[in-house]
């Protein structure tokens, strides 16, 4: 929990914890898009804001929770493909606003969408997100439970960083919105070890098994082996194919010298190595 900076004294280290699997009941939501919206226009919008995100420097934190934003209010409020940028910003915005200490102006924010949207427009597009989701922005994100797990298991920077390179690719998949983040983040460190193949240890077996099964001291059981391979194939699908589509800013981003080239990874060019994983 130290590594995560969430931890100031061992007193509370289960507590933390077990507030952080409680949280997890209340985030599964439903797959399907309201209409008019597609997979298509969600994963359209959500490449962007990982653009925009990446422009002011923000933390992962507040990325998970702007994509979560958004997944809740597209499901509580009527929105047009018009204002669907907006809101979009405004749930970056909102995000930022819980997770960051420097904050973009509104007015930098308006230029982003090249002056589509007015200061006025976009703060009561906050106000009218607020009070729908009645000011809960809480979130115990994805990453914060692949990064606990991966310390936990000793696992190596390169394997940390494809797991997140496969956790941030999820976002952009629809299908994933009904799992909730420990699952997540599970199926991406388990799928990061089968692509990378580091060397294994006795001890570090030891370790990926307390990693594995940490989950299930807590008071509700939250995940399957079967729900984990479903995670996992969706996640790999997306590995295999996010090269060649239109939203390529998380394989861009993660094919640095800084993200150690994983996007790069010859793995991920195999969907036959990927795909066929046993069940």
């Amino acid at each position: 929990m130290s590594k995560l900076g969430l931890l100031y004294d061992h007193t509370y280290t289960w507590d933390i914890f077990s507030d952080m699997m409680r949280s997890q009941q209340h985030l599964a939501l439903s797959s399907e898009l309201p209409k008019p919206f597609t997979k298509k226009t969600r994963a359209i919008l959500v490449d962007w804001l990982i653009q925009v995100h990446e422009a002011f420097n923000f933390s992962e934190e507040t990325l998970y929770l702007a994509v979560h934003l958004l997944n809740r209010v597209l499901r509580l409020i009527k929105i047009s493909i018009s204002s669907l940028q907006l809101l979009g910003v405004v749930c970056l915005f909102l995000a930022a606003k819980k997770e960051e200490c420097l904050l973009p102006e509104v007015s930098e924010l308006c230029y982003l969408m090249a002056n589509t949207y007015s200061k006025k427009q976009l703060l009561r597009m906050e106000r009218r997100v607020l009070c729908t989701l009645e000011f809960d922005l809480s979130l115990t994100p994805p990453i914060h439970f692949l990064l606990l797990s991966a310390y936990i298991a000793c696992c190596g920077e390169k394997v940390i960083c494809m797991a997140r390179y496969l956790l941030e690719l999820s976002l952009l998949e629809a299908e994933c919105v009904c799992f909730i983040p420990v699952q997540l983040a599970a199926a991406a460190l388990r799928l990061a070890r089968h692509l990378i193949q580091e060397p294994h240890t006795p001890e570090s077996e030891a370790a990926w098994c307390i990693a594995s099964t940490i989950y299930l001291g807590s008071l509700i059981i939250v995940y399957s082996e079967a729900t984990l391979f479903t995670i996992m194939h969706i996640m790999a699908a997306a590995a295999v194919r996010a090269h060649n589509q239109e939203t390529r800013a998380t394989f861009v981003k993660f094919s640095t010298k800084e993200m150690l080239y994983v996007s790069l990874h010859p793995a991920l060019k195999s969907a036959l190595c990927l795909l066929s994983l046993q069940t």
